[in-house]
């Protein structure tokens, strides 16, 4: 937190304290301290001189677990610099979004809202590796989301209702194969649930063939307040679906970029779109 970490493994923590807020950097300069927890609870005795193999292996450790968790690069920016960061905070409507990947999580309050209406997503995807896996598209966390993610050969879309079990899931009924492929979904809203909930049929296709459909229904209510924002090729934060675990980074392939509709553009139109864009890259 604010440049400052920490690790604890096997009973041994290691901790570097950064002075926060001072825009200064110089992470290679924090002096690391080693503990053993089993014995000293409270953290009295620094063993880092003692044990310099452990403490080494421990920062290695963090320095690998930061790396898979997305957590770096690290920040120590003062306040007034991350205050006067402009933020954006609206986004105009419109009826096409296109996202790419290698990119930070867009926060929900700029991102499509595909809350109480019809949506089609679209993935643009080159498989290189026929054991390719991992997420095309997320947005939200466990406690409400959906996402489009390769697993096992197939194609899989989860709609994670609130987070309430068991998730809304579609596989496809054929394997993907290598080369380039249009990955998408199209929710097509019917009517209002009870309690304001949106009730429809999700279809899945690969190259404008359907894989997979069914019954399903989505949130009135936003995906989250805080964190956990749109995702191409990753899911940050908790995951939408439990099929995965975070990151759940996309290996095996490249994600030429992901379009998401909530116009009146019909399906077929927005396939030949993405099919018009992958043969442009």
């Amino acid at each position: 937190m604010l440049g400052s970490r920490a690790l604890w493994k096997d009973g041994w923590k290691a901790v570097a304290l950064h002075t926060p807020l001072v825009g200064k950097g110089n992470f290679d300069k924090d002096e690391w301290e080693l503990y053993n927890t089993d014995i000293d609870r409270a953290e009295v005795n620094n063993l880092a001189k003692k044990y310099p193999d452990k403490l080494k292996e421990l920062i290695k450790d963090w320095n690998d677990e930061a790396t898979k968790n997305l957590v770096l690069p690290l920040d120590d920016r003062s306040a007034i610099e991350v205050l006067g960061i402009e933020r954006p905070s609206s986004e105009a409507p419109r009826d096409l979004y296109k996202y790419y990947p290698k990119t930070s999580p867009v926060p929900e309050g700029v991102a499509v809202n595909v809350r109480g209406r019809s949506y089609k997503i679209l993935a643009d995807v080159d498989i290189k590796d026929a054991n390719a896996s991992g997420v095309l598209f997320a947005h939200g966390s466990r406690f409400g989301g959906h996402t489009l993610f390769v697993k096992d050969k197939k194609l899989n879309y989860v709609y994670n209702f609130l987070g309430i079990a068991p998730e809304q899931k579609f596989t496809s009924n054929v394997p993907i194969t290598t080369g380039k492929h249009v990955f998408g979904m199209e929710f097509t809203r019917e009517k209002a649930g009870p309690n304001g909930e949106s009730l429809g049929t999700m279809k899945l296709y690969i190259d404008g063939k359907e894989v997979a459909s069914g019954p399903m229904r989505t949130q009135s209510g936003k995906f989250t307040l805080a964190g956990d924002g749109l995702c191409v090729g990753f899911d940050s934060g908790d995951s939408v679906s439990k099929e995965y675990k975070t990151p759940g980074t996309f290996k095996g392939g490249e994600i030429i970029g992901v379009g998401v509709s909530v116009g009146k553009i019909e399906y077929t139109d927005l396939n030949n779109e993405a099919k018009r864009a992958l043969g442009r890259d």
